[in-house]
């Protein structure tokens, strides 16, 4: 089986040509192999390039945990990159479906070469039920303000009836009361609770992401951006992902994280995004929609050999 390794600021996946009508028998549990960075080829999780029927091509993915995700902003930069230089595709513009419906792209070339990707990341979506997040449970209502957005809300676990484990509570409660944590949630196609903090260098996000993933409010459980604002124009941000932990860069992510800022008035609304794997550009312009431009970078081709 041919597959290609490729990164988008670091955030990396193996891709697999499925179109044709290739098919994978067990995607799930081939992601967990390939993904293994010590016994596979090493990766976020898998990408698969299929057929469509109502774009030029389809995107799957697998986190590295075998659970499929709906949209990866670094992972569809890549998969465009890597279908127009297979000839799958031959416009420099193209539509690629998505569980999180079809995104449009505009491959930038230098020498000939695809370098960098601009994708539609379409509209962020704010509805509680579409993001989503679940009312009420063992946690402190979550609510929308008056314009349907959730924006700095507090996060806290209530009595001792909660299902909760004790010390998961003292825990959690422990992390609200001494960095003042406050959610904004938004949905790229994909949930992302967005948390700014003063600063961001050697901030624990293994030990609060971890957490706040699989909080009881997320029924889909959701990925986590840590936010630093530099000015205007720049912020900092790393991510815990769903499924797969702290990674070098997460495209819907960065949106989320600048939708948020432009909310709360932190910044404009063209921003660069400083991601520990580099940086991404991300605009809301005024058709509503979300543009993120980055690069996309083929690591290398190999075969997997499966005894």
């Amino acid at each position: 089986m041919i597959f290609f390794k490729m990164q988008g600021l670091g955030n990396d996946y193996v891709y697999l040509d499925c179109t044709k009508g290739r098919n994978i028998e067990n995607p799930k549990e081939l992601a967990i192999q390939l993904s293994n960075r010590n016994f596979g080829v090493g990766s976020d999780g898998l990408i698969l390039i299929c057929d469509s029927h109502i774009a030029d091509l389809k995107m799957q993915m697998w986190n590295s945990d075998g659970t499929e995700a709906q949209m990866c902003g670094n992972g569809i930069r890549c998969v465009a990159k890597l279908a127009y230089e297979l000839g799958l595709i031959q416009k420099e513009e193209t539509t690629i479906e998505t569980l999180a419906g079809i995104k449009h792209l505009k491959l930038n070339k230098v020498h000939g070469r695809v370098k960098t990707v601009e994708v539609d990341m379409g509209e962020p979506i704010f509805e509680i039920e579409k993001i989503p997040i679940k009312y009420g449970g063992n946690l402190n209502k979550i609510e929308n303000n008056e314009e349907g957005k959730i924006i700095n809300q507090n996060l806290k676990i209530l009595d001792d009836k909660t299902k909760v484990a004790t010390e998961q509570k003292i825990i959690i409660n422990t992390i609200i009361e001494k960095e003042k944590l406050q959610l904004n949630c938004v949905s790229m196609g994909n949930p992302h609770a967005v948390i700014f903090v003063e600063r961001l260098e050697n901030y624990p996000v293994k030990q609060y992401g971890s957490i706040i993933e699989q909080l009881e409010i997320f029924p889909e459980r959701t990925n986590v951006e840590f936010v630093q604002v530099i000015d205007k124009e720049h912020i900092k941000m790393r991510v815990w992902e769903r499924g797969t932990g702290e990674t070098l860069a997460c495209g819907t992510g960065a949106c989320a994280a600048v939708v948020e800022s432009i909310l709360n008035g932190y910044t404009d609304k063209k921003v660069w995004v400083e991601l520990l794997g580099g940086e991404l550009l991300i605009e809301w312009k005024k058709d509503n929609h979300i543009y993120m431009t980055g690069p996309a970078v083929t690591v290398f081709k190999g075969e997997w050999i499966n005894d």
